[in-house]
């Protein structure tokens, strides 16, 4: 454990006017610590790692998509959470990655100090680099406590982000049905 984060956790409690040697706080340095290394884990995680060689020939050329992947961040402006979930598509051009991978890439992004719309660019960008696809999408829609908790306090907004690569980008069609696609339930 890294003993000066929890040196500097025990210090925040001071500075917000607790006390960190009641008995309640005797180890929630220790504990926030560890739980900062765990939410920040990202970075310490390569994306050759995650994919870790889960590339299958493919004759597949249609869109391939997955829905609704939960996903937990922190704000680098507040280091707030902000929870949402999201959608990546790619169209394979004779390779397809593992199904778990596509959610491992996003939670390695995510588990770094972010902001939604960066997130957004380094999961497609990844996915690109991986797959060689003709085109990526990817949107993500999620709900930032900064914005509730703090600030303006408004509960139910949900911001939404999309990069669209290659075939997504470039046509219409191939965006709309991407699009209709990740709204069907």
């Amino acid at each position: 454990m890294n003993e000066e984060m929890t040196k500097n956790y025990r210090e925040i409690l001071q500075h917000v006017g607790e006390d960190p040697q009641r008995e309640g706080l005797l180890k929630t340095p220790e504990r926030a610590a560890k739980a900062m290394r765990y939410l920040c884990h990202g970075y310490r995680q390569t994306l050759e790692e995650i994919v870790n060689g889960a590339l299958f020939e493919s004759d597949n050329d249609e869109m391939v998509i997955v829905r609704e992947i939960e996903l937990y961040s922190l704000c680098e402006h507040h280091l707030l959470p902000f929870i949402g979930k999201a959608h990546v598509a790619y169209i394979p051009t004779g390779k397809v990655l593992g199904l778990s991978k596509v959610a491992r890439i996003i939670d390695m992004f995510a588990r770094r100090l972010q902001i939604q719309e960066n997130l957004t660019r380094q999961i497609a960008d990844a996915i690109a680099q991986v797959t060689n696809a003709a085109g990526v999408a990817v949107v993500i829609e999620a709900k930032h406590m900064c914005m509730m908790m703090r600030g303006v306090e408004k509960q139910n907004s949900v911001m939404s982000t999309s990069v669209m690569l290659g075939a997504f980008r470039e046509s219409y069609n191939t965006r709309q049905e991407f699009l209709q696609l990740i709204r069907s339930r």
